[in-house]
């Protein structure tokens, strides 16, 4: 089920941590919430395949991470309205919500979270591919943490 803050706030079981999804055309950037939803630690990139196979993969590591609810980052446009790839994760998270019962999926506005991420490697003068390697997950994190941070003032 597709829910706003408050909603998963609420539908949150105790100890139960959240991932962040940031979705790209080729991969998902994953991040992992501590149990006390203090902390959002970046986890790994996955390749991009088939919907159903990118499902099952995320549903594996709900199950083995006590994942209690999902954030999904928005890209929306500068303006707030739908792109392409807003929609894209929109529709993500339609279709994930159909196969996930009662896990609560929020998206959550990601607007610059990648330059802010890629801004970060630069500054820590990350090589071109390190920055590859790792930006998708980082932002992810970045994304998540933005929920965690908004989490504790509700």
């Amino acid at each position: 089920m597709i829910v706003d803050i408050d909603a998963l706030k609420a539908a949150l079981p105790e100890r139960a941590r959240l991932l962040g999804l940031d979705l790209g055309e080729k991969t998902i950037g994953l991040a992992l919430s501590d149990t006390t939803l203090m902390v959002a630690t970046p986890m790994v990139t996955l390749a991009r395949g088939k919907f159903s196979k990118d499902a099952e993969k995320i549903e594996k590591i709900v199950a083995e991470q006590t994942v209690g609810g999902l954030v999904i980052g928005l890209p929306l446009n500068m303006d707030g309205t739908d792109g392409p790839s807003a929609q894209a994760a929109r529709a993500f998270a339609r279709n994930f919500s159909a196969r996930a019962v009662a896990l609560p999926i929020l998206l959550w506005d990601e607007r610059l979270s990648t330059a802010a991420v890629t801004r970060t490697l630069l500054d820590a003068d990350a090589s071109r591919k390190r920055r590859g390697e790792v930006v998708d997950k980082m932002a992810a994190a970045y994304i998540l943490q933005g929920v965690l941070e908004r989490l504790r003032r509700i």
